[in-house]
């Protein structure tokens, strides 16, 4: 019986196949023979396994049966006990095939259309991978497409023989394409997946911006410029941070070039959205004064630990410097990554003599001095009777207006109201009912440990069953950090395991 067929159209209709979609021809004669060996099970069984070649020169159809040689045989359909294959073939090793030739197949209709089905399923496969083989290197790039159709107004974007996605909330509000319309865009993203596109633009990404400045700037595609950092409401208001690297060349001046011509070929392609070019500095405040542009600021006040900024700006310059619903100051935030404050002057004035007053009323009631002295410790940076406490009597007696023994008797008096307060936290404490196991871990102050105590936590099996978010929550987060939260519920644990121990060694 003739095992095989030799047809040369197939051939012929793979190299038409591989042209119109961009692929090889391989792999479209690969994708029939799987065609061809899904139709050979659907006849011999679909458990047996059946394979098929195509001869790349001929076009000539082999299909044929392997079974494999096993010690064991967990599948009778696709295996033979060794013991058997050598009477077939007596070299043959577990591991091997016997290879039984199968007579070609005549297609019926559902065949054909069920092998076309896994042809065009297995073209799309490969076409995707070649697509993702072309774009994966490639994220970080603009490219010129043509809107192929919209979908939910999301756009399938033609770029070359490829397709991309441009979703709805990937594009420039109320901007809208038509089909056959050009678009330029960013490619933000190149993924596989089990369909649809796999390349993924924007027109609204911070990164689409600073690469059409980079086609529109030579000194930036040269790298003389850098731009630092973007910062986009999209369609409306953009800021970017830029640095030069030659002292002669103005980084803003060339960016918005000769009567603006750089940044409006920008501005055009983005909707008209408004563009602000800052220089950036490596001093954070002078960054975020720059950032916060065109407003003035007066005064930068710092809290790195919070990451925070609060800035201070004349009373005429508030509006200006929040920008419409929020806008200008949520930009400068984003561009410089700090959490923005804004306060006027007379808000600031305000507050800073609310805080002097409190502050004041503190070492009047606690100390029971005057309001003359109170308001020089204030003056001086003390803040609290603790600042007082940690001090030394001759640091006060320095402080204008003040001699060796006031500032003898102040300090006397501070560590004098700590100790009555420590008494009076330590008896609470007591009453509360919060084990001195507790207090012996050496980790949490007097005042810690009354807020242990109202909160129920009152023995080391309390504190051990606690998670860190909730010791944080009771005690307050600027009291600790996750980290040493973690470690102090750990060491109230401990016992746990030694518990577990010493039961262990009782029963051994």
């Amino acid at each position: 019986m003739d095992t095989s067929v030799s047809r040369p159209e197939l051939l012929l209709v793979a190299d038409a196949v591989a042209r119109e979609k961009a692929i090889s021809r391989d792999e479209v004669l690969e994708a029939m023979e799987q065609a061809i060996q899904k139709a050979g099970r659907a006849k011999y069984g679909h458990e047996k396994d059946i394979r098929a070649i195509i001869d790349r020169k001929t076009g000539e159809v082999r299909l044929s049966r392997w079974t494999e040689v096993v010690e064991e045989v967990e599948n009778e359909d696709s295996q033979i006990p060794h013991y058997i294959a050598v009477k077939i073939q007596p070299n043959i090793k577990v591991g091997e095939y016997i290879i039984d030739p199968l007579p070609p197949i005549d297609f019926g209709r559902i065949a054909a259309q069920t092998a076309k089905q896994v042809i065009v399923q297995r073209v799309r496969e490969f076409e995707r991978n070649r697509q993702y083989e072309d774009f994966k290197d490639r994220v970080g790039e603009i490219v010129n497409g043509t809107v192929k159709r919209t979908e939910y107004g999301n756009l399938l974007v033609e770029i070359g023989s490829s397709e991309a996605l441009l979703r709805r909330d990937e594009l420039i509000p109320r901007e809208n394409f038509r089909n056959s319309e050009r678009v330029r865009a960013y490619i933000y993203d190149v993924r596989k997946e089990t369909r649809g596109p796999q390349i993924f633009l924007s027109r609204t990404h911070p990164a689409f911006l600073a690469k059409l400045f980079a086609q529109e700037v030579p000194e930036i595609y040269d790298g003389i410029i850098e731009i630092k950092a973007v910062a986009r409401d999209p369609g409306s208001r953009a800021k970017m941070a830029v640095t030069s690297k030659d002292a002669a060349i103005d980084p803003v001046g060339a960016c918005v070039g000769v009567r603006g011509s750089r940044v409006q070929a920008v501005v055009q392609e983005l909707q008209g959205e408004k563009i602000d070019i800052i220089p950036w500095s490596g001093q954070a405040a002078t960054f975020v004064v720059n950032a916060l542009a065109p407003a003035e600021v007066t005064k930068v006040v710092m809290d790195e630990e919070a990451g925070r900024v609060e800035v201070v700006v004349p009373d005429d310059q508030l509006s200006l410097a929040i920008g419409r619903r929020g806008q200008n100051v949520r930009l400068a935030s984003q561009l410089t990554r700090w959490d923005i404050d804004i306060l006027t002057e007379t808000e600031e004035s305000d507050r800073r003599q609310e805080e002097f007053r409190s502050r004041t009323a503190v070492f009047v009631n606690d100390l029971d001095v005057d309001d003359v002295i109170a308001g020089l410790l204030v003056t001086e940076g003390f803040h609290s009777i603790e600042d007082l406490a940690f001090s030394s009597p001759e640091e006060l007696a320095e402080i204008d207006g003040f001699d060796e023994n006031l500032g003898q008797e102040l300090f006397q008096r501070a560590e004098e109201f700590l100790a009555k307060q420590q008494d009076s936290l330590n008896l609470k404490r007591q009453e509360l009912g919060v084990a001195d196991e507790i207090v012996d871990l050496d980790c949490f102050t007097p005042q810690m440990l009354v807020l242990l105590g109202e909160k129920g936590v009152k023995t080391l099996d309390d504190l051990a069953d606690l998670a860190s978010d909730e010791l944080i929550e009771i005690l307050g987060v600027d009291s600790l950090d996750e980290e040493t939260a973690n470690a102090i519920i750990m060491r109230a644990r401990e016992h746990w395991f030694e518990e577990g121990e010493n039961q262990d060694s009782q029963e051994n």
